[in-house]
């Protein structure tokens, strides 16, 4: 493909959002390594100013253009007014980013963004930059992690309905939510029901029942209905399961199951994909790829899909020199 070429056609990536501790840059991390895997060049673009550990090798740094201690020191502001802040900033010096952005080109990005909700729900800053790199022929979809344990308090998961609402409407791209942490979701006590009613958000009536028993959320039956009233006529919150376990072996699995929605066969790996245990740790000794009920091919770019719609599993597994 020639310079001109490459560089008219469009760029294909995920933005990570949620709340702050939600696994945003451990998703990106494992979600790296996988690409890394089946032969995907990948360009990780940290977009949070207050993120100093970064554990994946970070091509493309906010930290270069502005750094959340400096703005809080010399304009003496706090943690959110300084996130705030340097988003704005962001916004008002695009130049720079699409300089970055350039460089890379044909790669798949992952755009590991600041954990302060009020950015995805209510300023303008973030949204602005995304919808300038749509223009600039960037494909991307919206990953919103959320901790999975606010499903085991019926009045924080109404509180996250609402804020993934919010971040749907106002983000403006297509959009994942994710319940994050799937592996330690016991740990943090007993569902009042099954995962499904969580992932599919069924009948939410139960949900205000429940918290009805509570003699506090009593008083606030009527506001938790109007709530719940609000997110069941949209009917466009659901949640997709994921545990990512990031591996020290050599042996690796994926699992995927495919929706079945209609999307382009290059857009990526997460438009409209449920992905159930991205990275599972497994011994198997032989390089393989089964397929069932779907056409999925895997090349030199990774994993690309033939049919618009596919339903079925897709099981990817590599063989090292270190399986026995």
């Amino acid at each position: 493909m020639s310079e001109g070429s490459q560089r008219n056609s469009p760029a294909f990536g995920q933005v990570v959002i949620g709340p702050p501790g939600s696994g945003k840059t451990t998703y990106c991390h494992s979600m790296r390594d996988f690409m890394g895997r089946i032969g995907r060049q990948v360009t990780v673009v940290n977009l949070d100013p207050a993120n100093e550990t970064i554990p994946y090798p970070c091509t493309v740094n906010i930290a270069e253009l502005v750094t959340l201690p400096d703005v809080m020191e010399n304009l003496r502001l706090g943690p959110n007014g300084g996130l705030i802040y340097c988003m704005e900033y962001l916004e008002a010096n695009l130049d720079w980013l699409q300089e970055k952005l350039a460089a890379f080109r044909g790669h798949y990005y992952l755009f590991d963004c600041p954990g302060q909700v009020e950015l995805y729900t209510h300023h303008d800053a973030l949204k602005n930059v995304f919808a300038q790199l749509a223009k600039w022929n960037f494909r991307l979809a919206a990953v919103h992690l959320v901790d999975s344990h606010y499903c085991t308090d019926p009045g924080k998961f109404i509180s996250v309905l609402c804020t993934s609402l919010s971040a749907m409407l106002h983000v403006e791209l297509p959009h994942v939510n994710i319940l994050s942490k799937m592996d330690l979701i016991e740990q943090y006590g007993k569902l009042a029901f099954n995962l499904d009613y969580y992932t599919e958000v069924l009948d939410l009536s139960y949900l205000v029942d429940h918290l009805a028993s509570d003699p506090f959320f009593r008083n606030y039956r009527r506001l938790n209905e109007k709530l719940v009233e609000v997110i069941e006529d949209y009917s466009l919150v659901s949640f997709v399961p994921l545990n990512v376990q990031v591996m020290s072996g050599d042996c690796w699995i994926v699992e995927m199951r495919f929706l079945g929605t209609r999307f382009s066969d290059s857009v990526g790996l997460m438009v409209g994909l449920n992905l159930e245990g991205l990275i599972q740790p497994k011994r198997f000794c032989n390089q393989h790829v089964w397929q069932q009920l779907g056409y999925v091919s895997l090349g030199p770019q990774g994993l690309k899909i033939s049919s618009e719609e596919t339903r079925g599993w897709v099981r990817t597994a590599k063989h090292t020199q270190m399986c026995q």
